[in-house]
């Protein structure tokens, strides 16, 4: 059994499943993306750079380069368990990004039965951390996140990087739904933002596609998850 905890001071959760587990969502999440047929068309491109680094964590995970338990937090069978760390933004933003690539793609009983536990799981993890703000964030596990826009992967980096700024804790994490608002097609805050990459582009003379976001002032490596 695969499963989903949120990190100690909440910037994002942990997945955890034997070795097995990880490497069947790997699977399932490799048939829904990465399709050289598909990139031509509007947002595939922008959506598969938001999955690749969850995929690639995943990757990692079974290939036992991330976490490692001897047991799963629910058991005290010993087990082999593997996991990673991943935002909750990045998280979000993979969630919805594979459910709308699954209208363009054949599924069967068993990867929908894939996407239901990691859903229940994300919001397991939510209540876990802090069940007030998980009351307003959990519509961004369904269908709130525009994953139709052509730009997602940039949304995505640069609300992640707003609510690593905030440092973590409940008061951060009741503040996400918030920044998440500019994820929702016709939303203010989308149009705003929307409209700050296009003069980004043209102030530089490139294509919104080709923009970056400026990281530089944040310090990765010793976040407090």
């Amino acid at each position: 059994m695969f499963y989903i905890i949120p990190t100690k001071n909440g910037l994002g959760v942990e997945f955890w499943g034997t070795p097995d587990d990880l490497r069947n969502i790997y699977s399932v999440i490799g048939n829904l993306w990465n399709k050289d047929d598909y990139l031509y068309k509007q947002g595939f491109e922008s959506r598969d750079k938001v999955i690749s680094g969850f995929s690639y964590e995943l990757r990692k995970a079974f290939e036992k380069n991330r976490l490692k338990r001897e047991y799963s937090h629910f058991s005290l069978e010993p087990i082999e368990y593997m996991g990673f760390k991943i935002y909750w933004v990045h998280a979000l933003f993979t969630f919805s990004a594979l459910r709308y690539n699954m209208k363009y793609f054949e599924t069967n009983k068993f990867d929908l039965s894939i996407f239901l536990q990691i859903e229940f799981w994300l919001e397991k993890a939510m209540n876990q951390f802090d069940s007030k703000g998980a009351a307003n964030l959990k519509p961004y596990i369904s269908d709130s996140i525009y994953s139709a826009n052509e730009y997602i992967y940039l949304f995505m980096r640069r609300i992640n990087i707003e609510y690593l700024q905030m440092g973590g804790g409940k008061k951060a994490f009741r503040e996400l739904p918030v920044l998440m608002k500019k994820a929702v097609f016709y939303n203010r805050e989308y149009d705003e933002y929307s409209k700050q990459l296009k003069e980004d582009a043209d102030l530089l003379g490139c294509k919104i596609s080709e923009l970056e976001i400026n990281d530089e002032h944040m310090d990765y490596e010793n976040l407090k998850w």
